[in-house]
Parts: structure tokens; sequence; C-alpha cells
């Protein structure tokens, strides 16, 4: 069994490696899109919404109702971007240990 004071110090120091991936996550920012790219959402790391653009092709006669779900799509679009990026950047910080569901860091 490894020394308690090794295994505090290797918390710490991922706990501090986490703190650093979550600050550089604000700065993230991905873009999901939909209807062949007619409405693209832009958000960032943390799943906040930043930006929201709609073609003026889809005021043309389209339903209100139509844009309302290809926003909802998009946003769940970038939001799926944004997770992955998130899974691939924990996963730098953790060594590829998967931790078990539920768990969270920091601590």
């Amino acid at each position: 069994m490894k020394n308690l004071g090794q295994i505090m110090k290797q918390a710490q120091e991922m706990q501090t490696k986490m703190q650093d991936m979550q600050e550089k996550l604000s700065a993230v920012e991905m873009t999901g899109s939909a209807g062949a790219g007619m409405v693209t959402v832009t958000m960032n790391g943390k799943g906040e919404l930043r930006q929201v653009k709609i073609s003026p092709e889809l005021f043309n006669g389209e339903d209100v109702e139509v844009v309302e779900d290809l926003i909802v799509a998009a946003c769940g679009d970038a939001k799926a971007k944004v997770e992955a990026h998130m899974a691939e950047e924990m996963s730098k910080v953790t060594g590829g240990l998967q931790l078990p569901p539920g768990m969270k860091l920091p601590f």
C-alpha cells in the first residue's frame, strides 16, 4: 500500500489540475448547428449559451415552430460537443482513470 502522505499529495495535485481545467473550460467555445447550418448556437465549456445565429432564409414563410425546434436541436449539438471536450480534458487530468459514476472532482 502506498504511503498515505503520497496519496494525499497526488489527490491535491489532481485537484489543482481540475481547477486549472475548469478555468480553461470557461474560455472554450463550441458551436452546434441544425437545419444544415441555418441555426447555429455557441456555448462555452460550462454549457452557457453565448450566441445564437439564425439564417434569414428561415423567416421566408417558415413556421415559427420550425425555427424553435432548430434552436433546440442546435443547442443539443453544441452541448454534446462541450461534454465530449470536457470528457477528453478530464481524461488528460486523470491520466485515463475512470471515475465511478456520480463521483465529481474536486472532492
